[in-house]
């Protein structure tokens, strides 16, 4: 305070507008005596252009003074177009008159959007006091409302954060929240058990995902939370924090807040660049928090589901022979693909097989109902039990009971789809058992498809089953089988995605790795289930 008593202003601006200049100038020489900067203009429209240079440098007035009878509109209608511009609309306004005040001005006034009203001349303490309540008001406001909006973008990140199919969603979620939140660009690690980083990133252009500075990163993260529980945040110099994290190249001081999982095995970073000494706002910290927290919390799931993938994963190709480890089965030629389902999906039982019987060849393909590892366990179980069955039996329909009857003992509560083909290759005759499985497709030599008419009920329900469909496979003829993981769409019947089979394996190229190849190209593209095929002919 001065010495008469008067609180000094803290270097607000105060736009006046008079088109009286004497009145201009008193006003102005008042607020100037109490520390304020003064912006005189003598008209509306002069107010909205000065308003508009004032937003687009960043330097807008912290309250205006507007007089009611100006030239060229009213101070009220002045007041209501300054309302309606979104990021002037929280400038506070002030109307002020010489003339005789009636309670229905006063009214007008404030339901423009006006925040007070003075009647001139006034005491300068009185026009001080008006002025610094108007900024106190608009300062709450403004605050509050800067509050909302922040937990607003808390709770959204987080919402989004919650929604991540995979690791490298959760990090690229978790990025952009923290971008949002603090105005600045943002990277984020999802940190694993095996030390492997998920990175995203938002606002920024960051080194390539494979680079040392990553790898540098996360192992600084993965020790900062070693041995910690709950979230912290901590500032690191450029000289401990890798260059070319928010820019390639560059070198700077990052902030970061960390969040271990429970478990204690993985963990969560959220950086973003210093580029400003003050120190930063607390409340941003604590959102931050929260938001590390949360990312933190939805990564145990992930990145358990993560590991139990990759296992199911490992079992399924390690059981599954690689094209190039077929047997060697004379008088057929044969080819095989497996293809996983995309990263966001689990793992199924998916399978092929190729064996030799006392009576030709048979060719299995299936599919365990259900995914994940209990999916691809039961597979590897059938698989096995196929090939000893084989040993003393070839009829396909006597094979298809079995392996029936084994799920009922062994895994009463799965069930699985498969199609035998048995196929002697002196002959060509073929002998087809299906148990709800897509049946065999038949691609003849001179062009055009067809299925084989064969049906059967499910493995594992005890159903009866009905005797081999019989049929004759020629030199020219191409045997194709495959599950619907192929061609199944959600929302598209599968009797229209089997034509459409049916027309793309009809217009295939000649040539087994030929047929396979294509139909992965116009089917095979991030499905939610595991592929498995085989095709074949007679060699």
């Amino acid at each position: 305070m001065d010495g008469n008593g008067t609180q000094q202003a803290d270097g607000t601006t105060v736009l006046v507008v008079d088109d009286v200049a004497a009145s201009r100038y008193a006003m102005g020489a008042v607020l100037r005596r109490a520390g304020h900067q003064v912006v005189p203009v003598a008209s509306g429209g002069e107010a909205l252009v000065e308003l508009d240079v004032r937003l687009r440098d960043g330097t807008l007035p912290d309250v205006a003074l507007v007089d009611v009878g100006l030239p060229d509109m009213s101070g009220f209608e002045l007041c209501r177009r300054v309302r309606a511009q979104p990021p002037m609309a929280a400038l506070p306004v002030v109307h002020f008159s010489a003339a005789a005040t009636a309670s229905g001005d006063r009214c007008r006034g404030l339901d423009a959007g006006g925040d007070a009203y003075l009647t001139v001349p006034a005491e300068p303490q009185e026009i001080q006091a008006v002025v610094r309540a108007a900024v106190r008001g608009a300062r709450r406001a403004t605050g509050a409302g800067s509050v909302v909006q922040r937990l607003t973008l808390l709770s959204e990140a987080i919402i989004t954060v919650q929604a991540a199919r995979c690791p490298q969603e959760l990090a690229a979620a978790a990025a952009e929240g923290t971008a949002r939140l603090t105005a600045s660009p943002a990277v984020a690690f999802v940190i694993g058990p095996d030390g492997e980083p998920h990175r995203g990133t938002a606002h920024c252009r960051p080194a390539p995902a494979d680079s040392a500075a990553h790898r540098t990163a996360a192992r600084l993260i993965t020790r900062l939370a070693e041995g910690r529980t709950g979230v912290h945040s901590a500032a690191v110099p450029a000289p401990l924090w890798p260059a070319g994290i928010f820019r390639p190249g560059v070198e700077e001081d990052a902030r970061l807040t960390v969040a271990p999982a429970q478990d204690g095995r993985s963990a969560v970073g959220l950086a973003t660049p210093v580029r400003r000494l003050p120190v930063p706002d607390p409340a941003d910290d604590g959102l931050l928090a929260r938001l590390a927290q949360a990312t933190a919390l939805a990564a145990e799931p992930l990145l358990l589901y993560q590991v139990e993938r990759h296992v199911a994963l490992t079992l399924q190709r390690s059981f599954l022979p690689q094209p190039h480890k077929l047997p060697d089965l004379a008088g057929v030629d044969i080819v095989v693909r497996y293809v996983p389902a995309s990263k966001e999906t689990e793992i199924g039982g998916d399978f092929y097989a190729a064996l030799r019987t006392g009576e030709g060849v048979l060719t299995a393909v299936g599919d365990v109902v259900g995914h994940s590892l209990d999916a691809a366990t039961v597979m590897v179980e059938i698989r096995h039990a196929l090939r000893a069955y084989c040993v003393t039996e070839s009829d396909p329909a006597v094979l298809a009971g079995r392996l029936d009857r084994m799920l009922q003992l062994y895994h009463p509560d799965v069930t699985a789809t498969v199609c035998l083909t048995l196929v002697d290759p002196g002959s060509g005759r073929m002998r087809i058992a299906n148990a709800g499985h897509i049946p065999p497709l038949i691609l003849g030599g001179g062009g055009g498809a067809r299925y084989v008419d064969a049906c059967g009920p499910l493995l594992g329900l005890g159903l009866e089953r009905p005797p081999p469909t019989e049929g004759q496979l020629k030199p020219t003829d191409r045997l194709l089988m495959v599950t619907d993981g192929l061609i199944e769409t959600r929302g598209i019947p599968l009797d229209t995605s089997m034509a459409q089979l049916r027309t793309a394996a009809a217009d295939a190229p000649d040539g087994l790795d030929t047929l396979c190849d294509v139909l992965l190209g116009c089917f095979g593209h991030d499905r939610d289930d595991d592929i498995a095929m085989l095709a074949l002919r007679l060699g």
